[in-house]
């Protein structure tokens, strides 16, 4: 399973709309996937499930936590301009922080953010959400592997076959080859996930929805201006 170039390139956008046609089937499916769990687990009328409701928000809001945590790290090795570049990047093997535990944190993060941030959606939004998220995340998964192997060869397959590819390991399985973090970089980078991060928490704390969206909104636009400045960035290196 592996995807385009085109899927590739476009990943911010295809993502984008898995999580926009998974809350659009609230149309067809209006019952909310937490709502439905808690009302399930302890009856519709009960106020203990009111209060599982909050708490399955409040869980959904740890994994976007996570998420940024995780792809924080990530980004403190790979670099944000890695992270965010259009092209396939096969330069070396990145064995340190995050990596020596998983050989896609980056991914494993937004497979996180889709069960966390999906737990707003609607039953069968939920579904889409998650599985889309997974399926698109396991395709390029394979298109940059099948690159990298190409590229690099020996020293990947070996990286491959001690580094779990998406389940991340309780251990590290590689030692680390001392690669200094650079974070500031790298909070900027994923300071829109930090901004999900808000948005959710604001959410499970006063269930406000114009002001979740409004924050999930900002966070996008933030992605989207920095996404043109490193690419800017980028096409003026390379005229110098």
């Amino acid at each position: 399973m592996k995807a385009t170039g085109f899927e590739f390139r476009q990943r911010f956008w295809i993502i984008g709309a898995i999580f926009w046609f998974g809350f659009l089937l609230y149309q067809v499916d209006r019952v909310n996937v937490a709502e439905y769990v808690a009302h399930r687990t302890f009856g519709a009328n009960s106020a203990r499930a009111d209060w599982a409701e909050r708490l399955i928000v409040f869980f959904g809001t740890f994994l976007v936590f996570l998420t940024a945590l995780l792809r924080t790290w990530a980004s403190a090795y790979l670099r944000t301009d890695v992270v965010q570049d259009p092209n396939l990047r096969a330069e070396k093997v990145l064995a340190d922080g995050p990596y020596r535990y998983t050989r896609n944190p980056l991914y494993l993060g937004n497979v996180l953010l889709a069960i966390g941030m999906g737990l707003l959606a609607s039953r069968a939004g939920f579904v889409f959400i998650v599985a889309g998220m997974l399926i698109f995340c396991l395709r390029l998964i394979g298109l940059e592997e099948a690159n990298l192997c190409r590229e690099q060869g020996k020293p990947y397959i070996e990286f491959c076959s001690r580094v779990p590819r998406l389940w991340p390991s309780f251990s590290p399985r590689l030692p680390a080859s001392g690669l200094q973090p650079k974070w500031r970089q790298a909070f900027l980078g994923e300071l829109f996930m930090w901004g999900f991060f808000v948005a959710m928490l604001v959410f499970a704390v006063t269930l406000n929805q114009r002001a979740f969206w409004t924050i999930t909104a900002l966070a996008l636009l933030v992605y989207i201006a920095r996404s043109y400045l490193v690419s800017w960035r980028r096409k003026s290196a390379q005229t110098e």
